[in-house]
């Protein structure tokens, strides 16, 4: 089944195609909307008013915040050296790697396509641009965007205050 009995869902939650999503051992807050061709692992947890838009892959080890918005086909990952088998050959198994978890602050919005790296904060409120590839933590109210990812501005007043270099 797509929809896992193991999977909590909060109040008011829509999966916009239950048949075309892979939802596991996850928590899921009130109100969420989950996209089509959308992964959830075990152990996730995703809080209230959040948007998961189509084709995202979120894995072991990622917690998100309330109001935070992951665009389309945005990956997560959770180990830094992903390896399929050990030095004498024999296939890696849960045991042989370490999980380093992902933090998404509230009102953060991740853009598409992006792809973020195992152990980083993104900060409250901080937007990723699409396509970027998140090494490092994010800063909140930070704008980010890159391969690799890198701080464009950060709100401040009642604009944003330039935190780029020039010449």
């Amino acid at each position: 089944m797509p929809v896992s009995a193991n999977v909590k869902l909060g109040r008011g939650v829509k999966i916009v195609h239950p048949e075309l999503v892979n939802l596991y051992g996850c928590s899921i807050g009130d109100d969420c909307i989950i996209g089509p061709f959308v992964e959830i692992q075990e152990g996730v947890v995703i809080g209230a008013r959040c948007k998961i838009s189509s084709h995202s892959f979120l894995c072991t080890g990622v917690m998100i915040e309330d109001e935070v918005f992951i665009g389309h086909g945005v990956m997560f990952t959770n180990d830094r050296f992903p390896k399929a088998a050990n030095p004498n050959g024999s296939l890696k198994t849960a045991a042989d790697w370490k999980l380093e978890t992902t933090h998404v602050g509230k009102g953060a919005s991740v853009g598409s396509g992006a792809t973020i790296l195992p152990g980083v904060t993104i900060g409250r409120n901080a937007l990723v641009g699409a396509g970027a590839v998140v090494t490092k933590n994010v800063p909140e109210n930070a704008r980010v965007a890159g391969v690799p990812a890198e701080i464009l501005d950060r709100a401040g007043g009642g604009g944003y205050e330039s935190e780029r270099q020039d010449g």
